[in-house]
């Protein structure tokens, strides 16, 4: 059960590198293959906050890692300086327990303080669930780019979602 949403702290990329190779491995969340180590997670979490992108956790009350949730540049260019794409990681044991829209939440808030305008989604469009979590908070489908991305042997279809914020 979640105590609290917070900022990641160095402490947490252990877990945060378990989660994140268990959804490489075993899910669409995500379409890379490549397991990772904690000190590529470590420079990528740096990189993020250097960016100004927040790099949310999901903890209980013993401050253990739970989920975490990101954004980031959606394209490099300047124009799309107030559009931003989201991540949001669970632990696999936690899923379903309302952890992902928590996190999502948290991070709607935190887009807003940005100044962001408009939050994006790309999502498997398989994935259904998280679909309906993203229409639930106020996310609209966009359009479906078809086979744009392969993993576990097969084609895979990119459901885009935004939310004007």
């Amino acid at each position: 059960m979640i105590e609290r949403i917070r900022d990641l702290e160095e402490r947490d990329l252990t877990a945060l590198t378990a989660i994140y190779n268990d959804a490489v491995a075993h899910t669409t969340a995500i379409w890379n293959e490549r397991l990772v180590d904690i000190d590529e997670r470590r420079g990528w979490h740096s990189q993020r906050l250097a960016q100004g992108f927040p790099v949310l956790a999901a903890v209980d009350a013993q401050d253990r890692l739970l989920g975490y949730a990101t954004y980031g540049a959606w394209r490099p260019h300047d124009g799309y300086r107030l559009t931003v794409e989201h991540s949001v990681y669970v632990d696999a044991a936690h899923r379903g327990a309302g952890i992902g829209r928590t996190l999502m939440l948290t991070l709607i808030e935190r887009a807003e303080a940005q100044g962001m305008h408009v939050m994006v989604a790309g999502i498997d469009a398989a994935n259904h669930g998280s679909i309906a979590l993203h229409q639930r908070l106020g996310f609209v489908e966009t359009g479906t780019l078809r086979e744009v991305g392969t993993k576990f042997g097969r084609w895979l279809d990119l459901t885009l979602m935004q939310k004007v914020l």
